[in-house]
């Protein structure tokens, strides 16, 4: 490793401690609301996760995501009793083996498949999902379910409390961050990079290739099954639109935005994704006109994207490329 790896490596290292130690300290300095959205985003954050295990590490474009995020929130409300908190010790790990039950079935099946027609078959089983909770009384319908009580452990951990949900759900981050970043350094990790660089490569070096998918696939579902788990508690409602594919799409630009490849880019992504979105939502800066903030939101989306071919992850880099282009320049 060189000198300007290691400095790289450190630099990354600080920026995420940085930044969960931010997270950490933010709410004694925000309000009610405040600490209500950046819960949000932080579930979110969770979400790109998943999905940046699939699509960043992998190559394999999933567009089914938001359906093991469905699963793991819809799990959270029918497994929960009517009129008294569920026990956190046995709801939470149900809820991550509910979806990544059905990541497993869904990745055996469609992992046959590649390109285009995986994309098409990830998306066909979402749109399964989400029409068995629109359409049968299993989840409401489109009227969707209430959870009544939200889970606790003991005396220890009350998820009804907006500061406690805060903590565990920063923990909940830290953690999948913590796990995929070791994962991504360990043998199985350069299993899948080297998948997504030339998989028939890999192959014909020896490995079978479709049980790393898999386990892929199945990992980012339970994921994503546990950021359904905390929707669920902190919003105490869920409908079938948790399943749509407008979701998947919405976390598929969140990992492109932050930067594909780095975890991260999909923290960035999630945070700037959802906070442009309630800035173009706000009838105070832009009035009448923030009825319409899907087009302001999508074209801020298309610059950075046309601008910032790296993601915003790699702004500093892109930024040093250039001032030593144009410092070489200027010596010639």
């Amino acid at each position: 490793m060189t000198h300007g790896d290691t400095v790289m490596n450190n630099s990354k290292l600080l920026f995420v401690i940085a930044a969960f130690a931010a997270l950490a300290g933010y709410p004694f300095a925000a309000g009610n609301f405040g600490v209500d959205l950046v819960t949000k985003i932080m579930i979110y954050a969770v979400l790109a996760l998943s999905l940046e295990l699939l699509v960043g590490s992998a190559g394999l474009v999933c567009f089914g995501q938001a359906a093991f995020f469905g699963i793991g929130a819809y799990a959270t409300v029918l497994l929960s009793p009517p009129s008294e908190p569920a026990s956190l010790a046995w709801l939470l790990p149900v809820c991550v083996v509910a979806a990544a039950a059905y990541a497993l079935l869904v990745g055996a099946l469609s992992l046959r498949t590649k390109g285009a027609y995986f994309i098409m078959v990830t998306l066909a089983f979402a749109q399964m999902a989400y029409y068995v909770i629109h359409d049968t009384p299993l989840g409401g319908g489109t009227d969707g379910i209430y959870l009544n009580a939200k889970p606790v452990l003991g005396s220890l951990i009350d998820l009804d409390q907006p500061l406690v949900l805060y903590t565990f759900t920063l923990t909940c981050l830290a953690a999948v961050f913590g796990f995929l970043a070791l994962l991504l350094r360990s043998r199985f990790g350069r299993a899948l990079a080297g998948i997504k660089v030339n998989e028939q490569r890999m192959r014909a070096t020896g490995f079978s290739t479709y049980p790393y998918k898999l386990a892929a696939f199945t990992i980012s579902g339970a994921i994503a099954g546990l950021s359904g788990f905390l929707f669920a508690v902190k919003d105490g409602f869920v409908n079938p639109e948790l399943l749509s594919w407008h979701l998947s799409g919405a976390v598929l630009i969140m990992i492109i935005l932050g930067g594909l490849g780095h975890l991260r880019g999909a923290l960035i992504g999630a945070f700037a994704f959802a906070l442009l979105q309630e800035f173009f939502q706000s009838e105070a800066i832009f009035g009448a006109f923030s009825k319409h903030w899907h087009l302001g939101l999508g074209l801020t989306i298309i610059a950075s994207v046309a601008l910032l071919p790296r993601g915003l992850v790699g702004v500093t880099r892109q930024l040093r490329e250039r001032l030593v282009g144009a410092k070489e320049g200027a010596g010639e």
